[in-house]
């Protein structure tokens, strides 16, 4: 079974399983396929996690393809001539937001090690739909139309726009002969085409050229790129064991944070959605999000006191600061490290983060699993195109003020460093035998943790479905306001939330949860009904 974000990806991903591809091979298949299709989530010019489970073994493994800054990044990069943090719309498009791509690097480390299928062959779905065209969604029409940048580039424009500059409409047929041939170069002569030569000095020019902003980055860059394998994270949560994405992902950490912290309380003798439970939820992502901002960065540049904010004791110790009945407001963070460590990890400050990226289930016949999340950053990435795929803005990640409260912030930029990130590809298995119970994930930006921990908390503890675990109403707190979607029927409970100390918001929260369930023998997926995935297998 895969469940993605788009239909195309999906029937591509479940023609290569049935020819015996594995999980890693389907997911290579579909990223190409996202490229193209779904150009302003993900693509090859992004990044990634990746979990992997080998059934034989009951193995976990992790990989890092998140993007690096140019070595000649410099952590005042994105500060004014005052000395002050620049808006994110200034700095988002033209060059000086990408990061080195770093999700093909990623996409060859796996297949080196889970990989069936030739390589090359896992392109060619992806070439052809290329060559023949696909009919434009209306999800993408409507970003494009949507999207003030894009007639602004000459390399957005001359794709995305007709002669006349009128956005292209959805159902028109939209050819991408450049990626066709960059993803043959790719499949013919592996990512050292894409990392080296003609494609690398084709993106080191767009970049350094682009306007309004100009990069950085050098072949060098390019070619020294290197994709990691990380420990996982994992914490058992009532009967259950769940594993997720380590730094330089804040995602996973966070998200296990909050089940640790939620474990004491009934939470599958409250009405799901209703006040106790959101109450609940949104304290103990409070307390997640603050260690958030004070610990966690690229962790090859920093100790990440993962182990500690994951103990028993360290979450029982910060789950007792949460009342059941009245909101503690900001939360701080909190001591699982010794001081030392507390000085060298001080907080970066919370920046917006634009809710695009994409996420893909995939379970083979073999019983090994994928959970994968991809991104270039924002919708459409910096905006700039080269050799047909658009480039990521992934550097806008980093913290834009390079220091807090006098202090050097962990997620500031820095030469070759990777970008703190939110995403939480996630795997869950019973506990004691061990067996894989559940793939999901989910994009949206620093929204991802709290997608992801609802639906955790609905396939757990309440015993949802997974289409009702993904499609049910987001409520979600980033040490903030407690956030509510819009149009979604929460009146009742905004009005609750303030009466317990909340201060709501309510907005737009666009995911794009993918899941797939094991149970009885039988994979059940779903995909999320606010964008255009599915869930297709045998």
């Amino acid at each position: 079974m895969v469940a993605v974000a788009h239909p195309a990806a999906a029937h591509v991903g479940l023609d290569i399983l049935r020819r015996g591809g594995s999980a890693v091979d389907a997911a290579i298949a579909m990223q190409m396929v996202l490229t193209l299709v779904e150009p302003e989530s993900s693509g090859i010019g992004g990044g990634g996690f990746l979990l992997h489970y080998a059934a034989a073994d009951h193995r976990t493994e992790s990989y890092d393809g998140r993007e690096k800054a140019p070595a000649a990044a410099s952590s005042d990069m994105f500060l004014g001539a005052d000395g002050q943090p620049r808006a994110y719309s200034d700095v988002m498009p033209g060059g000086l937001s990408v990061g080195v791509p770093g999700v093909l690097r990623m996409l060859e480390l796996a297949h080196h090690e889970h990989g069936r299928l030739p390589w090359k062959e896992l392109f060619q779905p992806a070439i052809r739909l290329a060559e023949e065209g696909f009919p434009i969604s209306p999800r993408l029409a409507e970003k494009i139309a949507g999207d003030e940048i894009l007639a602004t580039q000459p390399s957005t424009r001359a794709y995305f726009f007709d002669q006349a500059g009128t956005p292209l409409a959805a159902g028109e047929l939209l050819r991408n002969p450049a990626l066709a041939k960059t993803l043959r170069a790719i499949a013919e002569g592996g990512p050292d085409a894409f990392y080296k030569g003609a494609i690398a000095g084709d993106i080191v020019r767009a970049v350094n050229e682009a306007r309004p902003t100009r990069g950085t980055m050098t072949e060098a860059d390019l070619a020294d790129y290197t994709a990691e394998k990380r420990p996982v994270p994992c914490l058992n949560y009532r009967e259950t064991r769940v594993c997720s994405m380590g730094p330089p992902s804040s995602g996973g950490v966070a998200v296990l944070q909050i089940l640790g912290l939620l474990e004491r309380f009934d939470l599958p003798s409250l009405p799901p959605d209703g006040i106790e439970a959101t109450h609940l939820i949104a304290e103990a992502s409070r307390l997640a999000f603050a260690d958030r901002e004070r610990y966690v960065g690229d962790p090859d540049f920093a100790p990440v006191p993962v182990e500690r904010l994951l103990a028993p004791e360290y979450l029982a110790s910060r789950s007792a600061e949460i009342n059941p009945t009245k909101s503690m407001g900001e939360a701080r963070p909190g001591r699982p490290a010794d001081s030392a460590l507390l000085g060298q990890l001080p907080a970066a400050g919370m920046l917006p983060e634009p809710l695009s990226t994409s996420h893909m289930a995939i379970v083979d016949r073999d019983g090994n699993a994928v959970s994968f999340t991809t991104t270039i950053e924002g919708a459409f990435g910096a905006h700039v195109m080269v050799d047909g795929f658009l480039l990521n803005n992934e550097l806008t990640d980093f913290a834009f003020a390079p220091a807090s409260r006098g202090r050097p912030a962990a997620n500031r930029v820095e030469g070759s460093k990777r970008p703190r990130s939110s995403m939480a590809p996630t795997l869950v298995f019973e506990r004691g035998s061990g067996n894989l119970r559940a793939v999901l994930g989910s994009p949206g930006g620093a929204n991802i943790i709290g997608y992801v921990t609802q639906a955790l908390i609905g396939l757990i503890d309440w015993r949802r479905d997974p289409y009702a675990a993904i499609a049910a109403p987001h409520t979600l707190n980033r040490n903030g306001p407690t956030i509510l979607e819009e149009a979604r029927g929460l009146e009742g409970l905004a009005a609750q939330l303030k009466a317990r100390g909340h201060k709501v918001k309510v907005q737009e929260l666009d995911s794009g949860a993918n899941v797939i369930l094991l149970r009885d023998g039988q994979l059940i997926g779903a995909s999320d009904p606010r964008r255009q995935g599915i869930a297709l297998g045998n």
